[in-house]
């Protein structure tokens, strides 16, 4: 009897992996890292409410951040103590930036794309802006990444009309113009079969793929939450963030060498932060 609950046991097992369901909802960190255990990087002053972070190529001696009140972009060299700001617009809600090729993109909180070469951040005031509006449908949106390989832009909806109990991404062709491409779903009951913790709807801050494995790695500041999942966007890990060690997660990136990077507002008594997470070979 104890032989074919054993072979029962290991056929489940291997039907978790290959559907990418199955991460027990007490599980502390994905595959290869260790969420309780990051490197901190405190921000200037000016990134007090930091959001969206990206590097350039993946080199992790320069990050881009933005903040979600002024139209600026900052360049943080080194140990990110200090930030060179460059302004590309005015005041408003801007969440993420992306880099593909030498183009920097950023999303305001409407939708509305705004990009600019990546040298022209060199310039303490930015010439050439353009910006993209109606390319994806009205709603709230926090999360965007650029993928540099196949030329697309990833954007994430927070909140979204059309979404009732899941969470839409649009990709959009990065031409001589920027084009809708497609439009794809994570269903909400995925995550809630992994964890019985989520409160609320998931509302989603930021997205970046790890280019090592091909997953996507989702966090939620409002349900201070990291979802993970597989390149087919098949949920596949669930992780609830510490409240201590994640003041208000905002931003994600990895860096060339799979390194996992969060970026985290501050508040009345701490300064914003970057978290730096080693990966574990």
């Amino acid at each position: 009897m104890n032989k074919y609950l054993k072979i029962s046991n290991t056929v489940v097992f291997a039907l978790c992996l290959s559907f990418g369901a199955c991460q027990p909802d007490d599980q502390k960190s994905p595959l290869g890292f260790d969420l309780t255990k990051p490197g901190k990087f405190t921000m200037p002053k000016e990134l007090l409410e930091i959001s969206g972070i990206c590097f350039y190529k993946g080199n992790p001696d320069t990050v881009y951040a933005i903040q979600d009140e002024d139209g600026v972009i900052y360049r943080l060299f080194g140990d990110f103590k200090n930030a060179v700001e460059n302004k590309f617009g005015k005041k408003g809600d801007y969440e993420d930036v992306a880099l593909v090729k030498e183009t920097i993109y950023v999303l305001k909180s409407n939708g509305s794309i705004f990009s600019f070469a990546r040298t022209a951040a060199g310039n303490r005031i930015i010439g050439i802006v353009k910006e993209w509006k109606g390319l994806i449908p009205e709603g709230e949106y926090e999360g965007m990444y650029g993928d540099d390989t196949g030329d697309k832009l990833y954007i994430l909806c927070k909140n979204c009309k059309d979404d009732k109990k899941k969470v839409s991404i649009f990709i959009i062709d990065i031409k001589d113009q920027l084009v809708m491409h497609s439009r794809i779903s994570i269903e909400e009951k995925n995550i809630r079969e992994i964890t019985k913790k989520l409160q609320g709807d998931f509302r989603p801050s930021a997205l970046s793929q790890d280019a090592l494995t091909g997953d996507w790695f989702i966090i939620s500041g409002v349900n201070r939450l990291l979802v993970v999942t597989n390149g087919n966007w098949k949920t596949k890990g669930v992780f609830h963030l510490n409240g201590k060690i994640f003041n208000q997660p905002e931003g994600i990136a990895f860096d060339k060498d799979g390194h996992l990077y969060i970026s985290n507002e501050g508040d009345k008594s701490e300064y914003g932060n970057i978290l730096k997470f080693i990966r574990r070979k």
